[in-house]
């Protein structure tokens, strides 16, 4: 996956945060597995392959701080930790998410089914929607397969 570093270092100069070859290192590891919602555990376990010396403490404030930022979008799939994608706050196609209950695998998928519904919502209520986020829960093949 592709980012645009110019930016995200121009983000973290209008907020005055430093641009640490530490935090690029975070930010590199979703560049690098950019199809996934990485916690921050799993995180920290990517980046001490590549340096040994960034501690996890430091991996929870370079994701809250990204997020702040809105370079990383934060989500709770209800496993007991955030995960934490890519924002797609510049996209004007958003994706929603498939969790399963067993192996707490997260999929997405891209079907955009909701802008008739969102339209009419923001049309019937006079409310202005800018964003929306779906969640399904359920059973992924692979899990249905192991309990047949």
């Amino acid at each position: 996956m592709q980012m645009d570093m110019t930016a995200i270092r121009q983000k973290f100069q209008e907020k005055q945060y430093k641009f640490t070859p530490q935090r690029q290192t975070i930010l590199q590891a979703f560049a690098d597995h950019g199809d996934r919602h990485l916690s921050a555990e799993e995180v920290h376990g990517i980046v001490k392959q590549k340096t040994a010396d960034i501690g996890l403490a430091t991996v929870y404030r370079t994701l809250e701080i990204l997020s702040e930022l809105d370079i990383l979008q934060k989500n709770d799939f209800g496993d007991g930790r955030n995960r934490y994608e890519v924002s797609a706050a510049n996209m004007t196609h958003h994706h929603h998410h498939l969790i399963c209950l067993s192996c707490h695998a997260v999929k997405e998928f891209e079907d955009d089914l909701l802008e008739t519904l969102e339209c009419a919502i923001a049309k019937k209520s006079d409310f202005l929607i800018v964003d929306h986020h779906l969640k399904f829960y359920g059973y992924c093949q692979d899990c249905r397969t192991k309990h047949e």
